[in-house]
């Protein structure tokens, strides 16, 4: 693989733009509030709070389809369990938070409810001439490896140093939110790990004997059957990908070659993945993410400005990792971005 250009990306909340594709839209009645919120420089679960007070409602009557970066952009929807009649959107006191719109709804709207993520980044200090960046990015529209990004780990990596500790013996954590953060960064470690082992082989955005396949943004999935003369061109046009196992109770329903390279790297973390098999259900992940709309445009010789579309629970980082050896500003966290599912 040839040695990536460097960059500095999220220099300033402008320079990563999120913008929520929903797949609810309000239906205008109901004992819930949609409420669609810009905000700049605030995370996901800050902002939840912000509006639970807004709304006077206990936090847990807020909810959101998935998580946004501190440092950045973002335009997402939450919804607020409230019979309360609306609050005035510029009573909001919350810094960096504006609400766009606020609409009745009948239903609360839950995790992963939505088609996906546009993001606007902005790469700058780039290290090799922008316009021979901007070519190369066309051949993302043929699919990334679909890691997490290493802000599903938190800083440092240690929601992953904490679940191995969990799972090592150690005592187990109170609160529910550290609980699912550590559970969710060992399931994307062992995840990762596969991936990289077919990214290794050159066969992770082809099948192999054994895999199970996943229709392209949606949850159907089916055992790879080698005497289907459809199965390669299907996955050539990106309507179907392998898929790699969220280890849990279950663990893999993969078979054949597949399931041997999945069963290697299991055993290697076999604490880990015993552990999550006693916490979590098994489930699957594409191994292929399929950017849409990708559009890059040169600023000056140095700046480059990309846009892209994703499904829910892909990370932008990992797009950029297809072009750029990518830094962020010291100061910025290590929370997940918008492919947090």
């Amino acid at each position: 693989m040839r040695e990536r250009p460097g960059a500095l990306i999220r220099e300033n909340a402008d320079d990563f733009k999120v913008t929520e594709l929903p797949k609810v839209m309000p239906d205008g009645r109901g004992e819930h509030l949609l409420v669609r919120v810009r905000k700049r420089d605030a995370n996901t679960q800050w902002v939840a709070a912000q509006l639970a007070r807004w709304a006077g409602v206990p936090a847990r009557a807020v909810s959101f389809a998935g998580m946004k970066d501190r440092r950045a952009v973002t335009e997402q929807w939450f919804s607020i369990h409230c019979f309360a009649a609306e609050p005035d959107p510029d009573a909001l006191d919350a810094a960096g938070t504006t609400i766009l719109e606020v609409h009745r709804h009948s239903r609360k709207l839950r995790r992963g409810a939505l088609n996906g993520n546009r993001f606007a980044i902005v790469l700058r200090e780039l290290t090799e001439d922008a316009e021979l960046i901007a070519a190369r990015s066309r051949s993302l529209a043929d699919g990334v490896p679909n890691r997490f990004g290493p802000q599903r780990f938190g800083r440092g990596g240690r929601n992953l140093v904490r679940a191995q500790r969990w799972f090592d013996g150690g005592a187990a954590p109170r609160d529910r939110t550290q609980r699912a953060m550590m559970i969710s960064a060992a399931r994307s470690a062992l995840f990762n790990e596969i991936l990289e082992v077919r990214v290794e082989d050159g066969n992770w955005a082809t099948p192999l004997d054994g895999d199970i396949m996943t229709l392209d943004r949606r949850g159907s999935r089916f055992t790879a059957d080698f005497n289907d003369d459809t199965l390669l061109s299907r996955c050539a046009a990106g309507e179907i990908h392998p898929s790699g196992p969220l280890w849990g109770e279950g663990g893999s329903e993969a078979t054949g070659a597949a399931a041997q390279v999945e069963r290697s790297v299991i055993a290697r973390n076999a604490k880990l993945a015993a552990g999550l098999e006693h916490v979590a259900t098994a489930d699957r992940r594409p191994l292929r993410a399929m950017p849409r709309d990708v559009k890059a445009t040169v600023i000056d010789s140095a700046t480059l400005r990309l846009e892209f579309e994703l499904p829910p629970g892909a990370y932008a980082t990992s797009v950029l990792d297809e072009l750029v050896e990518w830094r962020v500003p010291d100061d910025t966290e290590g929370e997940p971005d918008a492919g947090e599912d």
